[in-house]
């Protein structure tokens, strides 16, 4: 454990300026608080924060982060309290420590709830300040190297299990690839025991029987450089074995046939160096096809540069090689804290962590623990692809990311807008999914609103944390506007005017808040009609003698959003025009049906409402069932016939046929009944038609 002196000394080694008084109160405050309290290894309490802020201080950060670090168990394992903290270090460390203390008393029903709410506090925090981020990091990677002295082996697998999911790619995101690997290497040994053993022995045996084959490999390399004019420093590693295990089932191969198990790193002057290396190399060894990324020219969202290669060297080894400038190094060994800006009070503007802000949003949107994590878990952890605006922007997305995402990614007014896409100049349908490199333009339209099947395609947290808020708020207004229409319909059938107060008293009799509510109630079938005709005005809503209710009037749909507040069924596929009724049942959407439609024979379990469509009813979807003669051309004929009627073909499934004749089903774009109507009489009337029928 590092001792009082040799901690403030680390620090000032690399800031002159810090203040020392205050890692000396830091470190005495936390010793006297943890006092006698002891880890799982035996060793006392007080050497983890003093552990974890040794890493910190490898990094050369600041002196509110290393002081924050020393305190950041104190109020969640000891009796100090926020208010001492702030009193005796200023609020910028106290806000700090809040931002670390893992909260272990949440009261939570799930263990998704548990890790959501963990991940809630974690990441709010870290967007007010990221050394937050840096000291929790720093926290896990220390509680991981002491992860064997854990008895419980449960447990042990738990926190592994978290840090591979949670804490290694949060590493990653930000560039602090040391802390990933190591994280990484430390959890597979955990969940993994076996395989993680059975590696590391054969890379043992590997360098054993060959000799220093990456010393040799790595000092041809300079030597080559150096003879044309690049100052390089090489260094040489064997990839670490989860790395290794990771590729052996991604390629679904032993580790017999694993070639590129080493790896290594040409550190040059300048970037210009970089490419001159790169070309020096692929002269020398042939380069293998597919494996060469220039991080340079398009860097990773996470700030990361440098170029990537693979060679074959002697004929039959392949070998990785990384080329940077020492600046570039910094940044990818220690990624945003390579950044730090001492006395600044924050990072350096040019730290690419926008995705920070991103999940910002996302919290603020979510519903639910659960939908929380898997936005979150959404865009910190699949590989990304980059795409660019017609104005050149660059925007990286996950793998399989449609329109609908890079909407969204470049502002939520445009993705809420959007209404077609152009990728590359053409058009495409919004599900289309993004290749590398593409061009996208969004086409929007101010009238546009999210739609309910865009969930069915985006796949960034972002968009579908958008298109869900937005559906949410749609669907609320449109379940009170739905049981507006419900209320007054059944308000006309009392047998009398209401009195002022009624309303009133109909809520307390209810046990409803406020009208909101009743409307609520009402639209999702929570109330009666004869309940709240009841509540209204006594007498009025029938009797145990079977008096009935009085005659319903039909409620216009018009203006509602379909599977939103009602549902068009597709067993039957109404259409403007059609005589409908609507199904309702408790908590449900109502569903619509023709009136002919036999399920309404079924359905003794949902009241009945009688609906009409409305004045400016337009649009809807038809099946019909079309018998052709099985000769050539009588499809296409069929098909011309219903583009000269206006109509689009939506859908078109073979169903049946024989020797003489064949069956569709036919979904139809159509404007009303009568314009189906008119369109299957034409239909009937072509001699390659035998039947049409609706369904």
């Amino acid at each position: 454990m590092l001792r009082q002196y040799e901690l403030v000394d680390r620090v000032l080694s690399y800031d002159p300026e810090a203040d020392e008084a205050l890692l000396n109160r830091a470190y005495v405050f936390s010793l006297q608080a943890h006092g006698s309290q002891k880890r799982a290894s035996g060793d006392p309490y007080f050497s983890h924060p003093i552990e974890v802020a040794g890493i910190l201080t490898d990094l050369h950060l600041d002196d509110e982060t290393i002081a924050t670090a020393i305190l950041h168990d104190t109020i969640e394992d000891t009796v100090a309290t926020p208010a001492q903290i702030r009193k005796v270090f200023g609020e910028s460390v106290a806000r700090m420590v809040d931002g670390v203390t893992k909260l272990s008393k949440i009261e939570a029903q799930t263990e998704s709830e548990r890790a959501a709410e963990n991940l809630r506090k974690f990441l709010l925090a870290m967007s007010d300040d990221i050394r937050v981020l840096l000291v929790k990091l720093a926290d896990r990677l220390h509680n991981m190297r002491t992860l064997h002295h854990i008895a419980n082996p449960e447990k042990r697998q738990r926190i592994a299990r978290e840090t591979m999911d949670i804490y290694a790619p949060l590493a990653e995101r930000i560039g602090m690839y040391e802390f990933m690997k190591e994280m990484q290497t430390l959890a597979f040994a955990q969940l993994e025991r076996e395989a993680y053993e059975s590696i590391s022995k054969r890379l043992v045996q590997l360098k054993e029987g060959g000799g220093d084959r990456i010393a040799k490999i790595g000092s041809g390399l300079k030597l080559l450089l150096s003879r044309q004019g690049v100052d390089a420093d090489i260094s040489g590693r064997e990839k670490h074995p989860y790395s290794i295990w990771k590729k052996m089932g991604e390629r679904h191969i032993s580790f017999e046939q694993l070639s590129d198990i080493m790896a290594f790193r040409a550190i040059v002057p300048t970037e210009e160096d970089c490419y001159r290396a790169l070309g020096i190399i692929h002269r020398r060894w042939p380069a293998v096809p597919g494996r060469f990324k220039d991080y340079i020219s398009t860097p990773k969202r996470n700030g990361y540069r440098s170029l990537h290669t693979s060679i074959m060297h002697a004929g039959d080894t392949r070998v990785e090689i990384q080329i940077r400038t020492e600046e570039m190094h910094a940044e990818a060994e220690y990624g945003l804290a390579a950044h730090w800006a001492y006395k600044s009070g924050k990072v350096r503007a040019d730290t690419q962590h926008s995705w920070i802000s991103d999940l910002v949003e996302i919290l603020e949107t979510a519903d639910s623990p659960e939908e929380l994590l898997e936005h979150t878990k959404m865009a910190m952890y699949q590989d990304r692809i980059f795409a660019f605006t017609p104005k050149g922007e660059l925007h990286q997305l996950p793998k399989g990311a449609t329109p609908i995402d890079f909407a969204y990614a470049v502002h939520t007014d445009l993705g809420d807008q959007a209404v077609g896409a152009k990728i590359n100049g053409r058009h495409v349908p919004l599900r289309t999914v993004i290749e590398n490199g593409d061009q996208v333009q969004i086409l929007k339209s101010k009238a546009q609103s999210p739609q309910p099947n865009w969930l069915n395609f985006a796949i960034t947290g972002k968009a579908r944390a958008a298109i869900r808020r937005t559906l949410r708020l749609t669907e609320r207004k449109e379940t009170l506007a739905l049981g507006r229409k419900l209320y007054d319909e059944i308000v006309q059938r009392l047998p009398a005017p209401l009195s002022v107060d009624a309303v009133k008293t109909a809520l307390k009799k209810l046990k409803l808040p406020d009208e909101d509510a009743l409307l609520e109630a009402v639209a999702r079938h929570r109330v009666s009609d004869a309940q709240l005709m009841e509540a209204l005005m006594p007498g009025s809503g029938g009797s145990d003698a079977g008096r009935p209710l009085p005659q319903q009037s039909a409620v216009s749909i018009t203006g509602l959003t379909p599977g939103v507040a009602y549902s068009l069924d597709t067993c039957c596929h109404p259409v403007p025009g059609d005589r409908i009724v609507g199904l309702r049942r408790p908590d449900q959407e109502i569903a619509v049906h023709r009136i002919d439609c036999p399920v309404l024979a079924k359905s003794d379990d949902a009241d009945w409402v009688d609906l009409a469509w409305g004045d400016k009813a337009e649009g809807g979807l038809a099946r019909i069932e079309i018998t052709l003669k099985n000769e050539p051309g009588a499809l296409g004929t069929v098909s011309t016939l219903i583009g000269q009627h206006r109509a689009n073909i939506h859908n078109i499934r073979f169903d049946s046929s024989d020797t003489g004749f064949h069956t569709n089903e036919v979904d139809l774009e159509v404007r009303d009944a009568a314009h189906l109507e008119k369109l299957m009489a034409a239909l009937r009337a072509t001699d390659a038609v035998s039947g049409v029928t609706r369904i």
